[in-house]
């Protein structure tokens, strides 16, 4: 089977929107720009150009603007495609892990009766918006000409009655609507008792004030947790049992977006004119812009998604609290945009995201030291050395350090001036991954020309027979899988490459004590092999080095305990298959 690269697609075929809600996060960006543009046709153009470089999307979804603002043939002919899609694309879609679904808008529901008859002919899966109270809906939720909108939404679900499809509402909780948890309570089991809405399937969610011009105020996270308390105490056992333990708060479980180390390696929101930002969050805002599908290619695409999500998680350091904490394994630090916007270093949610946590049996990490130096050596850009787990807790133990210190025989192996490479004239010297206290991460393409330095000496170092002896060169996938009978999680191994001291002889020097060889042809030999999702090793000693490394961790139990990784100077590498433009 190909090697597919699986995303979450959110389409939004219209900026326009028939309402003004107070905290619209888009502002003055609905309406309608360019005209000219048909909405399907993007979409098509977007989905052919993803599949060519076997990225699919498992999820397309519609959002807005508001997408039932579109004519009754766009709004049909985009349905139809979608519909297709997910028939057509079946075997590819579940052999990833993934179900297949039926399109789905989020709307606002006020035109909904407009495109009744295309929702029913296609199943068609609805997230609609409400505020609660519902006392609270028109004085913040009203048109554009400023008119209330609760009775129109109301009476647009009644259309939905016997329809078979998903039918689900969220609504999004300030400080001033905290105040009214009593009304909460009730609306929500007036629409379980007296609408067609699956309300065991309906979200909280809560809103981050930094563009309400003052209107409305988030909630503490204190008041986050009374919140989840009141609806717990009040729904627990009852009907509605099942959503208040599930969807009701699954936005800040551990399931959701934000538990991705980067995700910009799994979500793209696409709009009608090409551009591709983030999510609804980022959507407009240049720091969340990946790239046009008109203008870019989807190799850049993905890698500005990449690298701009992980340059929002480190425009401010890592919180302390987050560094000591078990459950960073499933919260990430929370949002990037969120963060950014109220200049946190943390989840917005993070005592809330706690209760859930426990609530649902979800324990600490066992071994939170190793994981945040996991976590930290992906998505940081700061020191990683103080973060390293310890191997000195017990102070009879050698640390690395000193065992390497006394074992002359190993120190070419960890050698910082041993290996430099070239990437179009721009020189690293590589260090040994396992102590090295930053990451490198460099991107290569097709026309990238690419050169290994090995300095001469190498070749004589723990060899008595040189001739026999050789640059090894040991290539890895950022993928990962399962080795050995102990099952060990590792990058999935791609290639070894040898070159012996006859062929670094005849080459020609280029870097004084040197011997130079271009592998620029190794890397276009693998370049399918290659993750798109995670960064790819490459690592460089020579086999005798090799060799006495796994002597060394057959002999001293110490040495093979803290480098049972391969220890060799590496660097990381994503590998754009096609050339940028």
């Amino acid at each position: 089977m190909e090697n597919y690269k699986y995303i979450h697609l959110l389409y939004v075929p219209t900026m326009a929107c028939n309402m003004g809600c107070k905290y619209c996060y888009l502002e003055d960006n609905t309406k309608d720009f360019d005209s000219s543009i048909k909405p399907l046709d993007t979409l098509k153009y977007a989905v052919e150009k993803f599949k060519e470089s076997n990225v699919i999307p498992f999820n397309i979804s519609l959002h807005g603007g508001e997408v039932t603002t579109l004519s009754k043939g766009d709004f049909e002919g985009i349905i139809k495609y979608i519909s297709d899609y997910f028939n057509d694309n079946k075997e590819i879609i579940t052999a990833g892990g993934f179900k297949i679904g039926f399109p789905h808008i989020k709307t606002n529901l006020y035109n909904l009766d407009k495109h009744i008859d295309t929702i029913k002919k296609y199943n068609v899966s609805i997230s609609g918006s409400l505020d609660l109270p519902l006392k609270l809906h028109d004085l913040y939720r009203v048109t554009k000409n400023g008119e209330k909108t609760l009775n129109k939404i109301l009476s647009n679900i009644k259309l939905l009655d016997g329809t078979s499809n998903r039918k689900k509402v969220s609504c999004t909780l300030f400080k001033e609507h905290f105040n009214y948890l009593d009304d909460i309570v009730e609306d929500i089991k007036y629409l379980h008792k007296n609408t067609c809405l699956d309300m065991n399937d309906f979200n909280f969610m809560i809103g981050f004030d930094y563009n309400s011009n003052g209107v409305l105020h988030h909630m503490s996270e204190e008041e986050q947790v009374i919140l989840y308390k009141r609806m717990h105490k009040e729904f627990d056992n009852t009907e509605l049992d099942k959503g208040v333990n599930g969807p009701w708060f699954d936005e800040f479980g551990p399931d959701y977006c934000t538990n991705c180390d980067n995700c910009g390696e799994k979500f793209f929101l696409l709009e009608k004119n090409g551009d591709i930002y983030s999510c609804v969050r980022g959507q407009k805002n240049s720091d969340y812009y990946y790239g046009n599908i008109y203008k870019n290619t989807v190799d850049e695409i993905l890698h500005n998604a990449f690298v701009k999500i992980f340059l929002n998680h480190n425009k401010l350091p890592i919180n302390d609290e987050c560094t000591s904490c078990g459950y960073l394994y499933l919260c990430k630090t929370g949002c990037p945009f969120v963060k950014n916007a109220y200049n946190s270093n943390k989840s917005y949610t993070c005592l809330l995201q706690k209760e859930i946590y426990k609530d649902r049996g979800l324990l600490p990490h066992q071994e939170k030291e190793k994981y945040l130096y996991e976590y930290y050596s992906k998505m940081r850009s700061g020191d990683l050395s103080k973060y390293k787990p310890n191997f000195e807790s017990n102070s009879d133990n050698p640390s690395l350090l000193d065992i390497i210190s006394k074992d002359s025989k190993l120190k070419y192996i960890y050698d910082d001036n041993s290996f430099i490479l070239e990437v179009d004239g721009v020189k690293y010297n590589l260090k040994s991954q396992i102590l090295k206290n930053d990451r490198d991460i460099i991107y290569l393409n097709k026309k990238s020309n690419i050169t290994i330095h090995m300095k001469k000496n190498l070749i004589n170092e723990e060899c008595d027979y040189p001739e026999n002896n050789s640059l090894f060169i040991i290539l890895l996938s950022g993928d990962l899988v399962k080795y050995g009978d102990e099952e060990r999680v590792k990058q999935r191994h791609i290639a070894t490459h040898q070159i012996y001291k006859g062929v670094l002889d005849s080459r020609k020097e280029i870097l004084d004590g040197y011997y130079s060889v271009d592998i620029t042809n190794i890397f276009k030999e693998y370049s399918d092999n290659f993750s798109l999702d995670n960064p790819n090793n490459i690592f460089f000693t020579t086999s005798s080095l090799r060799d006495y490394h796994y002597t060394k961790q057959k002999n001293n139990a110490y040495y093979h305990m803290q480098a049972i990784n391969l220890p060799f100077q590496n660097i990381e590498f994503y590998y754009l298959s096609k050339e940028l433009k």
